[in-house]
Parts: structure tokens; sequence; C-alpha cells
């Protein structure tokens, strides 16, 4: 097993930081798959196209057990998704609204 160095704070948000600039210098979809690909293992890219996936479907307000039906996320995720959905940091919403949005151009 690797050790794993501790990075003081300041170094956490700055190697976070330079994950996102990572992630908006790509252009397109098929750019962030092969991104996300590299990045991230076949299970974690899973659960976080699971986690999408259900922010749509709670945003058509459709309940937890029939959302648990339709894509085998466990109801103790969705809960989790449903409360950073309403009250978490704003991503959720922001994407889920932009990615509604007709593009211009």
């Amino acid at each position: 097993m690797k050790l794993h160095r501790p990075l003081s704070p300041r170094q956490e948000a700055l190697a976070e930081r330079a994950l996102y600039q990572a992630i908006l210098s790509l252009k397109t979809p098929d750019e962030c798959r092969a991104f996300f690909r590299d990045l991230c293992t076949p299970a974690e890219l899973q659960a976080l196209s699971d986690r999408w996936a259900v922010v749509e479907l709670l945003q058509q307000d459709l309940p937890y057990r029939e959302i648990h039906r339709l894509t085998g996320v466990s109801v103790t995720t969705i809960g989790r998704v449903a409360r950073f959905l309403l009250a978490g940091n704003g991503g959720y919403a922001l994407a889920a609204a932009r990615t509604r949005e007709p593009r211009n151009g």
C-alpha cells in the first residue's frame, strides 16, 4: 500500500482548485469523457453518473422508492442527493438548470 503524505489544508485547496481548472479547460463531452475515464475508476464513474441521474428524477418529483426501482441507487444515496439538491452548495441545481437551458450558437 502506498503511503500518502498528508497535504496541508492550503495544499489541499490548491490541488482541488487545480482539478477544477483542469475540468473547466475541457470543451466537449468527449473531452470530459476521456478525462473522467482517466481520472476515475469505473465504479467511481458509475457512482457519479448514478447521482446525476437521481438529480433529474428528483426534479421530476418522483418518490425515492420509484427512483430506486428505476436506477438501482440506494434510498440512502437518493436522500443524500436530495438534501444537497435542496440545501447543499448549489452545484446540482446550477448544473441542472444550465443543462436544461437551450444553447445559442
